[in-house]
């Protein structure tokens, strides 16, 4: 409601991790020079620890930028909350190693040679495991055998330990202290000081183009004593401050602003807090009434009415509401609503629990397999796949290039994903089971997301949903039309700049005769597209740049997910 009254282009301080705003702080510098130096190093274990919200996964989204080159293979485990060998299948997924029905010592066997081919090739394979504070003893224990994978002078796996504070007083039990004394850099990511959380409340209001002095210097000393330096708590308060900024029409942000601001946020986290101690009460109460027996005759019935309509009215709204931070819990489940008496309406959601139902129930490879023919159908290129299977990423990759169509990796948050504005295949973890499915997502619309393939009672999922299911690993799939480099480095030359300098001024970026030449004017109109369509600016064109520009210019009509465009289109 803000965002024009204050000048924004968009929201400044989502809790949304966001590229474009990356800021980082001394103590993120800090911490991120510890990562380059104990993986270009080869130390084999690196441990990295902070509290909610310190920006952990600022840093993690800062170190797959600079890692993302040929010289690194990586693999992400965003939810370690699993066995021994469903942890072991995870990472032979993120690296693209086949392990369908295979035995954990034939897991440990193809990933020995998965890593030695990478070493022979010159490229350091990098493990990154986050929420690390949730692995059992007995997992980490696994992990550590991992780093026994090496040569006579080398370590073949460099693994990296991401975590709360709870991490390091797991590592110092005496029956972990083998994988302890392997760790040879260790980083405690602490929170801003006063003048890194001014700064960064400066960079997030003009990079989404306000000015960095809307909030008085003591506005901002409130806001630090109040978030105590930590950047999603500083989001949260300044979020709320510019909306009660707005709704008194004052034109800057005062220190009385942000106390109000403050006050709120207190009352609405007392009133959420008592509301779930009633619902916990209530629901202890409805569970033992098939245990009260005849007691329940001596309950009047009012109460007894009480109880059974709170409880359901109770979930429900709490079901909205936020959860407290809490450092070992797990994702909540998914609990679908009754389904209506009536013939549903269209695009009524999707009961996620069937669906993974569904999905447990189908072969990984016919999902994946169907999923890229609905791809396949957008892009209009041949569907019929072999319907026995499809292996990920080599089958993926081998079925993309017989059709002409280009394969590219993605990992971001779903807000990312949909900004892209293309049909991806997304990466899915179902509860309880070994492996991943993969779903196409191929349009959002009012909060929903459609998928395929899909069960037959619907194909579209609320987008919170498919959050929970979705670990932020996904394959773009697209047409590169002019056939332009996928990377492109200064002082590159050729026909292909050409026709890239070509496409960029048919985007309105770039106003010189092409040149065939990758120059600093060539740059410049590169960051000024990316900035435009709220990629990171960094004057390189890789595949998310070329997506975005084949759909500036409508190149062969691509298809799209329907998401609003800057400057409202869609």
């Amino acid at each position: 409601m803000y965002r024009e009254f204050f000048g924004f282009k968009e929201k400044p301080f989502s809790i949304t991790p966001n590229p474009r705003f990356i800021f980082l702080s001394k103590n993120h510098k800090e911490v991120f020079a510890h990562l380059l130096y104990g993986i270009r190093s080869h130390c084999g274990f690196i441990e990295v620890t902070g509290e909610v919200g310190t920006g952990k996964t600022t840093v993690l989204r800062t170190l797959l930028s600079q890692l993302g080159d040929d010289a690194y293979r990586l693999a992400f485990i965003f939810n370690p909350s699993l066995s021994a060998p469903e942890l072991l299948r995870s990472i032979h997924h993120e690296f693209g190693i086949p392990c369908a029905g295979a035995t954990i010592d034939e897991m440990l066997s193809a990933l020995n040679f998965f890593l030695l081919q990478e070493n022979t090739a010159g490229r350091t394979v990098v493990l990154v495991i986050d929420e690390a504070q949730n692995l059992e003893p007995g997992i980490l224990e696994q992990i550590r055998l991992l780093s026994n994978l090496e040569t006579e002078t080398d370590k073949l796996i460099q693994i990296v330990l991401v975590g709360q504070p709870e991490l390091e007083k797991k590592l110092s039990r005496p029956e972990l202290r083998q994988l302890n004394q392997r760790i040879t850099v260790r980083y405690h990511l602490r929170s801003m000081d006063f003048e890194d959380a001014r700064a960064y409340i400066r960079h997030r209001l003009e990079v989404a183009g306000g000015k960095g002095t809307l909030f008085t210097p003591g506005a901002v000393k409130k806001i630090f004593r109040y978030s105590g330096g930590l950047p999603r708590l500083i989001n949260i308060v300044c979020d709320r401050a510019l909306l009660s900024a707005y709704a008194d029409d004052a034109r800057e942000v005062s220190a009385a602003t942000v106390s109000s601001a403050i006050r709120e946020l207190r009352r609405q986290s007392s009133k959420n807090t008592g509301l779930r101690r009633l619902a916990a009460v209530l629901g202890c109460l409805l569970l033992a009434i098939p245990f009260l027996g005849d007691t329940l005759a001596a309950v009047p019935r009012s109460i007894a009415v009480f109880v059974s309509l709170a409880v359901p009215v109770l979930g429900g709204y709490l079901a909205l509401l936020p959860e407290p931070p809490s450092p070992s819990s797990s994702p909540p489940a998914v609990v679908a609503a009754p389904a209506p008496e009536s013939s549903p309406e269209p695009h009524s959601p999707l009961d996620p629990d069937l669906l993974c139902r569904k999905l447990a129930e189908t072969d990984e490879r016919v999902v994946s397999a169907r999923a890229f023919n609905t791809l396949a159908a957008l892009w209009k290129v041949e569907t019929e796949l072999v319907e026995s299977g499809l292996d990920v990423p080599f089958g993926l990759q081998k079925a993309c290039d017989s059709r002409s169509l280009r394969l590219s990796g993605f990992r971001g948050t779903l807000e990312e994903l949909v900004h892209l504005d293309t049909p991806a295949l997304l990466q899915i973890s179902l509860p309880g089971e070994s492996g991943h499915r993969y779903l196409a997502l191929t349009r959002v619309e009012g909060g929903r997301a459609r998928i395929a393939p899909a069960p037959e009672e619907g194909e579209w999922l609320e987008l919170e949903s498919l959050r929970l299911l979705w670990g932020g690993r996904a394959y773009l799939v697209w047409k590169n039309y002019r056939d332009l480099p996928s990377k492109t480095f200064p002082g590159d030359a050729g026909e292909e700049i050409s026709r890239l300098q070509g496409l960029l001024k048919a985007a309105g970026v770039y106003e010189r005769q092409a040149s065939g030449r990758y120059d600093a004017a060539t740059i410049e109109a590169v960051k000024q597209f990316q900035a435009e369509r709220g990629l990171i600016a960094d004057g390189k064109v890789g595949p998310q740049t070329l997506i975005a520009l084949y759909q500036e210019v409508a190149e062969e009509s691509s298809p799209t997910m329907g998401a609003p465009r800057p400057g409202g289109e869609e």
